[in-house]
């Protein structure tokens, strides 16, 4: 969810790389902070263009570019051939992804957190970051 603190977060971002907030950007933002699932460009852009059809869909790809360096995107391949971004969150989470019809579920699950945690240990490797993905078919796809 948008909150004042993300967008100023943007606004600081840009000021640091010599960049202009805009409105065209702070738009795209808040359609991007209100989004509840994954999304690609050009959904948003979708989004984008019911609130002002004056915003190009080069805007948004890089709007979204800018996000992702500085922190307030984050980008993921689903093997779908196309980005998808999701809000970065603090909370840390893992994916299903259906093979099928494309449906992701997100979870968490503190046993395999803690079994990452033991694995990494065993091997002497610092672990700094992770994702897990599950591929297979979710419920309606299995019927």
């Amino acid at each position: 969810m948008e909150t004042p603190n993300e967008l100023q977060a943007f606004h600081q971002y840009l000021a640091s790389k010599g960049l202009k907030s805009t409105k065209q950007r702070d738009i795209i933002v808040e359609e991007f902070l209100k989004t509840k699932e994954h999304i690609d460009v050009e959904a948003l852009y979708e989004k984008v263009r019911a609130r002002s059809t004056a915003i190009g869909y080069a805007t948004v790809y890089r709007t979204m570019k800018l996000l992702k360096e500085g922190g307030l995107a984050s980008e993921r391949h689903f093997g779908h051939g196309y980005a998808l971004y999701e809000p970065h969150d603090k909370d840390h989470h893992d994916h299903l992804i259906c093979i099928k019809c494309h449906k992701i579920l997100e979870f968490e699950n503190e046993a395999i957190e803690k079994l990452q945690d033991v694995v990494a240990k065993k091997y002497n490797f610092k672990l700094m970051t992770h994702k897990h993905e599950l591929y297979g078919h979710c419920q309606t796809c299995q019927e």
